[in-house]
């Protein structure tokens, strides 16, 4: 940095202390720019936060979340284009619904009626990666866009307008000292950031019909996703409607209790060494079993070694866990997993089972933390 760009530093921090500490008035900016900069500030939050809770109701499962932008993440490094979607909530109920529809058969009514729903709840599944797809081309990319190019711009502009106000009120007071035309200089720099800033957050509100127009794309996205999703399920309630009429049409089978065969008890002159209920009553003796007063021994062996495992860091189960892409760990609830590593605030690395892999912190409760 130049020897005027460090006395420009200076300048700006020596009259923001005065500022802050010594309570000195700095040039006021009028009215007008004020009430500008409350609406481009408003603006900007609220582009961000819809964009953010728009991504959060098309994919509302944090850990699913987490996960695709973890693999993501690791396919872009390794170069690889396509990378694994969001596990629709629809699809996974149809996959379970096919599974055991065809364990049963299909020619069983309630089989049968397993794989009519989960092909439709994978047909659903399907129009919902539409939804996203269509929500991502025409509202979230352009609202991202907004984000990265237009408010960061308003940013730096804002920025650039605070700096040199405190470079030309520092110059101001201390007019005399410093020379006129230094000081007429940074006047007009001052006066063509306000300038600037200005223009770039009216332009940002001027885009507001650009911005209502995406907000209706998403509406008609939404709209076209229930209507696809009506026609399945109603399709859907007029198949299970009919097999429920079929089914109750149908004559109830009887089944009819297979007949034992009896046996007679003999005599015991006449049983031939057959089973009798009065010899075995005659010969049955009951032996109680006789009791000490030596106190039981306990084995301090394992106790120790029980003791001395839990001081090592692990976390119990809460819930079932099935690995859906290389490296995960699988686990049942109830398990007890060795920690080894915290990836990040949402994932562990743990061994169980003779299995070592990633696992999100959600589906666990930590025993022994992590020593750091």
């Amino acid at each position: 940095m130049s020897v005027a760009g460090l006395k420009k530093q200076f300048y700006k921090a020596s009259q923001m202390m005065s500022e802050k500490v010594g309570g000195a008035e700095g040039t006021k900016l009028d009215e007008d720019f004020k009430d500008l900069e409350r609406k481009a500030d408003v603006t900007s939050k609220a582009i961000s936060d819809v964009l953010c809770k728009t991504t959060e109701y098309l994919q509302p499962n944090p850990v699913s979340r987490s996960r695709l932008t973890m693999l993501n993440t690791m396919s872009k490094m390794r170069g690889q284009m396509n990378s694994p979607g969001y596990p629709q909530a629809e699809g996974l109920l149809g996959e379970c619904m096919l599974k055991y529809g065809r364990e049963m058969g299909e020619d069983t009514n309630f089989g049968g009626a397993l794989v009519e729903m989960g092909d439709a709840m994978k047909r659903l599944a399907e129009v919902k990666d539409s939804l996203d797809i269509d929500v991502k081309q025409n509202f979230i990319d352009p609202f991202q866009a907004i984000v990265d190019k237009d408010l960061k711009d308003i940013q730096h502009h804002l920025k650039k307008l605070e700096g040199r106000r405190l470079d030309y009120d520092y110059k101001k007071k201390r007019q005399g000292k410093i020379p006129d035309e230094e000081l007429r200089l940074a006047e007009v720099k001052f006066e063509e950031s306000k300038d600037v800033a200005e223009t770039s957050m009216q332009n940002l509100l001027d885009t507001d019909v650009e911005q209502v127009t995406q907000l209706a794309a998403l509406v008609e996205s939404q709209l076209q996703f229930h209507r696809q999703s009506m026609e399945i399920l109603e399709e859907l309630a007029q198949r299970m409607r009919e097999r429920v009429n079929e089914a109750q049409s149908q004559p109830r089978q009887k089944r009819m209790p297979a007949s034992r065969p009896s046996f007679d008890c003999l005599d015991q002159e006449d049983s031939n060494g057959g089973w009798s209920p009065s010899a075995a009553t005659q010969r049955l003796t009951i032996v109680f079993p006789s009791f000490t007063s030596a106190a039981p021994s306990f084995n301090r062996t394992s106790s120790r070694q029980k003791r001395n495992s839990t001081d090592q860091p692990c976390c119990k189960a809460l819930y079932d866990f099935e690995p859906e892409n290389d490296g995960e760990l699988g686990f049942y609830e109830g398990d007890i997993i060795k920690l080894t590593n915290q990836i990040d605030e949402n994932w562990f690395e743990g061994t169980v089972h003779g299995h070592t892999g990633l696992f999100p912190c959600t589906y666990v409760e930590v025993m022994v933390p992590l020593r750091h």
